[in-house]
């Protein structure tokens, strides 16, 4: 019983960070149950399959509460179901320490952008571009292979890049239920030992779901300069973090 409130725990904790700032569920859990001794493939599934349950209660409050962008989303849509499945095959099959150090560095640099933009005088938001498929694809193929990234990888790139900071977290929540549908499903797969930790997935999917529309309605209420700040601090921290794990 104590294991599955803490693992409750770390998923609502992880689950108010993505909700409000469009990044880290899978990066805060991954980073926890890999600490813990779980294997990079094993931490990756149970962490997919939890957030099924996540995204879709997140994305869901994202739409009621207008954060989405559909222009945005069906341009993330193909590329990261596309990434998500190529990225959960690549890592059952192998693992890459090499991609996940490029990544994290790739993160770091974006979570600088960020955070100085909180200094910076708001300009007009960008219209989305024909690059977000690209990203799309980088994000879902990130995400599978790490455990967490579509988030960081694609919500933080966005933002550095002068598009609108709710629409942008709103609608990368969004289509994160179905890239997490595309990367289940192919875990599902390709593995079975899923049995013996059913108590792991449990908790988070307890926690997440809880926390889903809470962050959904932080999201719309926090400033936008504030986000910017902690969504940057946020990035760095999390990658160096996770950096210092491959050293």
């Amino acid at each position: 019983m104590q294991q599955l409130i803490i693992f409750i725990i770390v998923g609502f904790a992880a689950e108010m960070i993505d909700g409000t700032m469009g990044m880290a569920y899978g990066v805060s859990s991954n980073t926890f149950l890999r600490s813990a001794g779980v294997s990079s493939v094993i931490s990756s599934a149970c962490v997919h399959i939890a957030e099924l349950f996540t995204t879709l209660v997140s994305g869901i409050s994202h739409l009621k509460l207008k954060n989405v962008s559909r222009d945005l989303f069906f341009k993330l849509l193909i590329p990261g179901i596309l990434g998500g499945i190529l990225g959960a095959y690549s890592l059952v099959s192998f693992e890459s320490r090499i991609l996940d150090i490029l990544i994290d560095a790739y993160l770091i640099v974006m979570g600088v952008i960020i955070f100085s933009k909180m200094f910076r005088k708001q300009k007009e938001a960008r219209e989305y571009g024909n690059y977000v498929g690209v990203l799309g694809l980088a994000g879902g193929f990130s995400d599978a292979l790490g455990g967490g990234g579509w988030g960081p990888v694609v919500t933080s790139t966005l933002i550095a890049s002068g598009h609108d900071t709710r629409r942008t977290i709103g609608t990368v929540n969004t289509v994160e239920f179905f890239v997490t549908l595309a990367e289940t499903t192919t875990f599902a797969a390709m593995m079975h030992d899923f049995q013996s930790y059913a108590l792991v997935i449990i908790g988070l999917i307890i926690g997440g779901v809880a926390a889903a529309p809470l962050g959904a309605i932080l999201c719309k209420k926090i400033p936008v300069r504030a986000m910017l700040g902690i969504i940057g601090t946020l990035v760095v921290f999390l990658n160096v973090v996770k950096l210092m794990q491959h050293i």
